[in-house]
């Protein structure tokens, strides 16, 4: 809101994980009048109940919603470009098979050609090189210690 002056009617996509970032972001974009586009590979996909429920305030608010596995897919036409971690707590002993499975789901500046022209990236830290290359995360677009700035004020 702060970078677009408003949320309405921007689209927001998310690469990665199905965790519970993206389940907080799915539960609030479409009241927000956010389109949303969530690229996860098989198996990794957000809660069902959570896809349900997101899919209900999606049509109420009149916003659209895309599940895909495909991150180009997902990152067209976005205005904000979204991942997190792929190995949360407690996930350590599945780290190989997280790798292998999320091959292909950086965000790098090849994804980012896809997206809007006014395109920004967020991450809520820490970040590991594997879910975003340098080029993309210390870039003019990235927002990420400005995101984390601002979390600061809501603590």
């Amino acid at each position: 809101q702060e970078h677009y002056g408003g949320l309405n009617g921007l689209t927001v996509t998310w690469i990665g994980d199905g965790n519970n970032v993206l389940h907080s972001i799915m539960t609030s974009a479409a009241k927000l009048g956010m389109h949303l586009r969530v690229a996860t590979p098989k198996g990794f996909e957000p809660d069902l109940r959570i896809t349900k429920i997101t899919e209900e305030y999606s049509k109420e608010c009149g916003t659209k919603l895309l599940l895909t596995t495909d991150p180009l897919e997902a990152a067209d036409g976005a205005n904000v470009l979204v991942t997190d971690t792929w190995i949360s707590m407690g996930q350590e002993e599945e780290k190989e098979e997280r790798l292998k499975a999320f091959q292909g789901y950086q965000i790098t500046m090849q994804t980012a050609k896809s997206a809007a022209s006014n395109w920004t990236f967020l991450h809520c830290l820490p970040r590991k090189p594997e879910e975003v290359d340098d080029e993309v995360f210390y870039s003019p677009q990235s927002l990420v210690f400005q995101e984390a700035e601002n979390r600061k004020w809501t603590i």
